[in-house]
């Protein structure tokens, strides 16, 4: 995957690894594994909609500088589908979309949207899409190595850490391993950070999260103009 594709894939996926649990914790780490995961299933059957704020670190690990984006994430499930939206208000505005298989990224101060196929790699890209946010738990172990951390402090609440490990070859050349906080009472994610094969990562934190509310449709639509330039990297996916 070429880097400013990688960059789009990052802006719509909202990650440094954690130890495996040690043998004694074992049957107990399963237990709590399982009613995490199940109580992700129950939130995904009635889920339709979810907003919140949010606040994204990117670590570079070459120049060892973070940088720091915020703005507000929409999620609607659409058909069999779910379709997600960011306004990018720091440090530069900035309006990513996802859907029907698509990234599109537009960037108002030169009035240019970049659209990204996914192609063939729409099965990871959407894997990584619901992470926490209308997904089934246990599909989580369909693409991943679930494993459960204990708990922590994260959002405002003692939230369940799940460690995530690719378990196919193209999935780890995107992404080494992720971590998600869950929310237990809610069955979603409020912290999740995901970390490149590279060291790179991106950390990011939810705040003011609402399940099941009133979108706006034009939260899905691209704030383009008449003049917008369209730019379509060829196999970027």
């Amino acid at each position: 995957m070429r880097g400013a594709a990688k960059l789009a894939m990052v802006w719509i996926l909202v990650a440094t690894g954690a130890l495996a649990a040690e043998a004694p914790q074992a049957a107990s780490s399963s237990a709590d594994l399982e009613k995490v995961l199940s109580q992700m299933d129950a939130v995904a059957a009635s889920f339709k909609t979810a907003e919140a704020d949010f606040v994204w670190d990117q670590y570079t690990k070459v120049v060892n500088e973070t940088d720091t984006q915020s703005g507000k994430v929409y999620f609607r499930r659409s058909s069999k589908e779910i379709e997600m939206a960011a306004d990018i208000a720091q440090p530069a505005q900035k309006y990513v979309l996802y859907q029907n298989s698509t990234v599109r990224v537009y960037e108002p101060r030169i009035d240019q949207v970049t659209v990204y196929n996914t192609g063939k790699n729409r099965a990871e890209v959407e894997s990584f899409l619901v992470l926490g946010f209308g997904g089934r738990g246990h599909d989580l172990e369909k693409s991943f190595e679930v494993s459960f951390q204990g708990y922590e402090q994260a959002g405002g609440v003692r939230a369940a850490k799940l460690n995530l490990v690719p378990k196919t070859a193209k999935g780890k050349n995107i992404f080494e391993r992720i971590i998600l906080w869950i929310d237990p009472a809610r069955g979603i994610s409020v912290e999740q950070q995901f970390v490149e094969p590279q060291g790179d990562y991106r950390l990011a934190k939810y705040s003011n999260i609402k399940l099941n509310q009133s979108i706006p449709a034009e939260a899905f639509k691209l704030k383009t103009t008449g003049r917008t330039k369209m730019v379509n990297p060829q196999g970027s996916f």
